[in-house]
C-alpha cells in the first residue's frame, strides 16, 4: 500500500521505520528539510531495536514536500502532536484528494478540525479522517539514528470522520495496523485518547520533582498510588462522558493499562515502559507535550464536552485549572474547546448529524 507518514517525532519516526518493515511503500515527510536532509544522508536508513534485536530500515522516500508525500497515498499517517494539526491540515489542504484516508494516533478531536481546515481552504474531496484513543506504539528515538519501539499496540479504538466513511476508513488502516476496530465517530475516538487521561495527573502531580531533578521518570517513580486514584476518577468522567452522550462500551479504562492484558498496548505494558528506562527524561514542565498536548488541548477538549453535555466533571475541571496556574495561563479560554471550535451552539442531534455527514 501507498503510505505518506508525516511528523518527525517519536511516533512518526516509528511508523514511518515499522510500516516500511511491513513492506508498504513508505513516503517520510518532515517539514524541518535539514533533518529530513540528515537521513537522507544515510541513505534513508534507520536502526529499528525492538523485542527481535535491531536492523536497519531503509524507508523509500524521505522528502521535506509534503506533495511528494501525499499525492497517490491511500493512507496518511499523522501521528505528530495534536498542536501541530492545525498547520499540517493547511499545508495538506491542497493536495488531498478522494477516497484517501487520514489517520491521526491519537487526535483530540483534530480529525475533524484538520476536516474542516481543509474544506475551509476550497477543497472538497471525499476524505476520510480517522483518530485512535493512542500511538500504535510505545516508543523513543535513541540519537538520532536508532527508533527504540518498546511494544506495539494490540487494539487501536478508532473514530471515523465523517462516520458514513467508516468501513472504507477501517478497511484502508487495518491494511497498515490490523490491531484498529471501530470505535464509532470522531468525536468518540476523540474521547477514547488515554494521552488526557494518565498525563495530566502524572505531569501537575509531579511538578515539583520535574522542576527539581534533572532527570525523571513520571511513569516509574511518578506513578505513585495516590496519582493512580486520581487517575481512575479523572477516567470515571470521561467514561460518564462517553455513557451520557450514547457511546457504549468498551470505553478501554485506564486501570486495565495496569491490571490487565486487555488494554491498548496488551500484557505488562506499563512494566516494559518503565523497564526500558526510555522515559527518564529531562522535562520542561510548562512546555512538555503532556502539558500542552495533554492538558491545554486534550484536557480542555474533555472539561468542555463535558460541560456540553452536562456531565459533572470535578476532577478534570481541578487539573485543568491547575494546569493553567503552573503555565501562568487560562487553558479554559485558550484550549482546545467545543466553544473555542464553534460548535458549542449545536444541539446533540445537530452534533451527531454532522459527524455522521461531514460539514
Amino acid at each position: 500500500m501507498e503510505v505518506a507518514v508525516l511528523g518527525g517525532g517519536n511516533g512518526s519516526t516509528a511508523a514511518a521505520v515499522d510500516l516500511t518493515e511491513q513492506g508498504h511503500n513508505v513516503r517520510f515527510w518532515r517539514r524541518n528539510a535539514a533533518a529530513q536532509g540528515a537521513l537522507q544522508d544515510r541513505d534513508n536508513t534507520l536502526i529499528l531495536k525492538d523485542f527481535q534485536g535491531e536492523r536497519p530500515i531503509r524507508i523509500p522516500i524521505v522528502t521535506s514536500d509534503i506533495a511528494e508525500a501525499v499525492t497517490g497515498a491511500d493512507l496518511i499517517v499523522c501521528p505528530t502532536p495534536a498542536t501541530a494539526q492545525r498547520d499540517i491540515a493547511a499545508s495538506l489542504a491542497p493536495h488531498l484528494t478522494d477516497g484517501q484516508v487520514v489517520f491521526l494516533p491519537p487526535g483530540s478531536f483534530g480529525s475533524w478540525i484538520m476536516a474542516d481546515i481543509v474544506r475551509k481552504a476550497g477543497n472538497t474531496a471525499d476524505v476520510s479522517w480517522a483518530e485512535a484513543g493512542t500511538l500504535p506504539y510505545l516508543t523513543r528515538m535513541h540519537g538520532l539514528e536508532t527508533v527504540a519501539i518498546t511494544t506495539r499496540a494490540t487494539r487501536l479504538p478508532t473514530g471515523v470522520y465523517p462516520y458514513k466513511n467508516a468501513n472504507h476508513a477501517h478497511a484502508v488502516i487495518t491494511q497498515a495496523y490490523p490491531s484498529v476496530e471501530p470505535a464509532d465517530d470522531a468525536l468518540s475516538g476523540a474521547l477514547m485518547n488515554a494521552g488526557p487521561i494518565i498525563h495530566p495527573p502524572l505531569i501537575i502531580m509531579n511538578a515539583g520533582p520535574i522542576e527539581h531533578f534533572d532527570h525523571w521518570d513520571i511513569h516509574n517513580e511518578g506513578t505513585q498510588p495516590a496519582i493512580r486514584r486520581v487517575t481512575t476518577r479523572l477516567d470515571n468522567e470521561r467514561m460518564a462522558v462517553r455513557e451520557a452522550l450514547g457511546y457504549g462500551a468498551p470505553h478501554f479504562p485506564l486501570a486495565d493499562h495496569y491490571n490487565t492484558s486487555d488494554w491498548m498496548y496488551g500484557n505488562a505494558a506499563h512494566d516494559k515502559l518503565t523497564d526500558s528506562g526510555d522515559w527518564r527524561e529531562h522535562l520542561v514542565l510548562t512546555e512538555h507535550r503532556y502539558m500542552r498536548e495533554d492538558v491545554e488541548t486534550g484536557l480542555a477538549f474533555l472539561v468542555s464536552v463535558a460541560d456540553w453535555a452536562g456531565v459533572p466533571a470535578p476532577t478534570a475541571t481541578g487539573l485543568l485549572a491547575i494546569g493553567s496556574a503552573i503555565c501562568d495561563g487560562d487553558f479554559r479560554a485558550g484550549g482546545r474547546t467545543l466553544d473555542n471550535l464553534g460548535l458549542a451552539g449545536m444541539s446533540r442531534d445537530q452534533l451527531q448529524t454532522m459527524l455522521r455527514e461531514g460539514a
